[in-house]
């Protein structure tokens, strides 16, 4: 006789609205103009030789992953396949959290600071390590008179 105004479980459903509110506002370009909560999850961080950035990528294979540096942009690109069910069986999928399908991430960085002819690339473990050494600085060197 009564209609119920909220589903039977209002914590699981105030939760998902949360989640929404809280991807509305992280999907928009930070502070540095890129895009957060992408996949894969980057880290990056300098030394005083080289530039690091950590992408964190399982389950892909090295060879589906496409790493490019140009003008100073770096570019990672590749294509993680799904791990479901054929579409031909009789089975249902009940929770599926797991990104699959093509992937893109651009990280600008400062163009004088890097050597383009200096990156290396590894993965291991799931994760992506690009390091980029950075130019040279000139030194200050005292001239003698003559």
């Amino acid at each position: 006789m009564y209609r119920a105004l909220f589903p039977r479980d209002v914590f699981a459903e105030l939760d998902r609205l949360q989640r929404e509110m809280q991807d509305v506002f992280e999907s928009g370009p930070s502070i540095r103009g890129v895009g957060r909560g992408g996949f894969p999850a980057v880290n990056v961080g300098t030394t005083p030789q080289s530039l690091e950035l950590y992408a964190f990528a399982p389950g892909l294979d090295p060879s589906s992953i496409e790493v490019n540096l140009e003008r100073g942009v770096l570019t990672i690109s590749g294509e993680r396949t799904p791990d479901l069910p054929a579409q031909d069986q009789k089975v249902s999928v009940h929770i599926n959290e797991r990104f699959a399908g093509r992937f893109r991430r651009v990280v600008s960085l400062p163009e004088d600071d890097v050597n383009p002819s200096g990156v290396s690339a590894q993965y291991r473990d799931g994760v992506l390590h690009v390091t980029i050494k950075r130019r040279q600085a000139p030194q200050p060197r005292r001239i003698s008179i003559q």
